[in-house]
């Protein structure tokens, strides 16, 4: 069942925006702003704004929901586990037992996302047939599933929440065919469970999830295509799935769109440069990466835990790639110099090590690969260390 609940905390922005609802044109405006500061990381003002939202109008759910996914933001973000890294390939699941967030931020949380569902439920009980209501329930319950499989790492929990989305999502799809953007949640599950092992595969078709990696992609395209509120939901999620699927150049269109929009999101940056080094283009990864890097030099917005980190590690794995030897080293001397992830550090280890053997400094590289294999090890990114133990034989 492990494997199988980590579907629910898969795509990182989930449903995080507010949704169509029948707010006023004021809740409208505010939800607007507050979604586009979340966006572009000014999560202060994002919380300020949609409350500002739920001030003028107290029944609108969907600004209750993004609060809820403007403090989930904040808990997330102070973790570091917010990369297309951490859900793909090697690093495929966080800590088991990951630090406790705030209490105060976990309550803010939960009460703003208690009220969103609760609002979302009467509209459902006072009208069955209502899309939208189920859209808002849906919405809602794909965010506790999000929240509860990175945050809290509870399996059931996050199962059942994620079936529960998936099902008002169907109903939605069922009452109006045209609400293209429903199929963002129901595409997403029917890829991820498409990708599960065969057992885990099994137990999430007899719960009622179903699958189809194809339609799943397909679905979600869709979601991106359709001019609704989870629009760049659905775009930051094809970033991943596209990675995944080594469809690359994909990938970095829909990065392009979403930083075209949101200029001032570093992360957006970042994951440009990290697809072009995943796809073998060292030089633009490095490229894009050394812009970022001077674009973002004086913003002095909190960072996410290991972000400088890794900006230099993805720069210096790119120069290496290149034969620029020096600058590559400097970079990942910074990448393990300060606080960060571990597999992060592992990784800079890496490419250190590979630096040193073949610059002729043996003892230096075997050093750097024994940390290397521990470091990834102690982070799930047993990729990584079994090819620095390869190296060290």
């Amino acid at each position: 069942m492990g494997r199988l609940a980590c579907m629910a905390g898969v795509i990182i922005a989930i449903e995080l925006a507010a949704g169509p609802a029948m707010a006023n044109r004021e809740s409208d405006a505010l939800r607007a702003r507050a979604a586009a500061e979340f966006y572009n990381m000014d999560r202060d003002r994002a919380i300020a704004t949609y409350r500002q939202a739920i001030a003028a109008d107290p029944q609108d759910a969907a600004a209750y929901r993004g609060l809820a996914g403007a403090w989930w933001l904040a808990i997330t973000y102070r973790r570091g586990n917010m990369t297309v890294d951490d859900y793909i390939g090697r690093v495929s699941r966080t800590n088991t037992s990951p630090t406790p967030p705030p209490p105060d931020e976990a309550a803010a949380f939960r009460d703003a996302l208690d009220k969103a569902l609760d609002l979302a439920r009467k509209r459902v009980a006072a009208n069955p047939r209502d899309a939208d209501a189920h859209y808002q329930v849906g919405a809602a319950l794909g965010l506790r599933a999000s929240y509860t499989a990175t945050v809290e790492a509870r399996t059931l929990g996050a199962f059942r929440s994620a079936r529960e989305a998936y099902d008002e999502h169907e109903q939605v799809l069922a009452l109006d065919a045209r609400r293209k953007d429903a199929g963002f949640i129901v595409g997403t599950y029917r890829y991820i469970v498409s990708t599960l092992a065969t057992p885990a595969r099994w137990i999430a078709y007899v719960a009622g999830l179903g699958g189809g990696r194809e339609r799943g992609l397909q679905m979600v395209e869709e979601a991106a295509a359709y001019p609704g509120d989870n629009q760049t939901d659905a775009r930051l999620a094809l970033v991943l799935m596209y990675n995944r699927e080594k469809r690359y150049d994909e990938a970095l269109k829909q990065l392009a769109l979403v930083r075209a929009q949101y200029p001032r999101n570093r992360l957006v940056w970042l994951e440009t440069g990290a697809t072009s080094l995943r796809a073998g283009r060292p030089a633009d990864a490095e490229r894009v990466l050394s812009e970022g890097m001077a674009k973002f030099a004086s913003d002095e917005r909190p960072r996410m835990f290991g972000e400088n980190g890794l900006w230099s590690y993805k720069r210096g794995a790119a120069r290496a790639a290149l034969g620029r030897a020096v600058d590559a080293e400097q970079d990942l001397r910074n990448a393990v110099a300060g606080e960060g992830r571990k597999w992060v550090q592992g990784r800079a280890r890496f490419e250190l090590g590979k630096l040193a053997l073949k610059a002729g400094r043996a003892a230096d590289g075997r050093q750097q690969l024994l940390m290397a294999a521990a470091l990834c090890d102690a982070d799930n990114d047993s990729g990584t260390a079994d090819e620095a133990r390869r190296l060290l034989k």
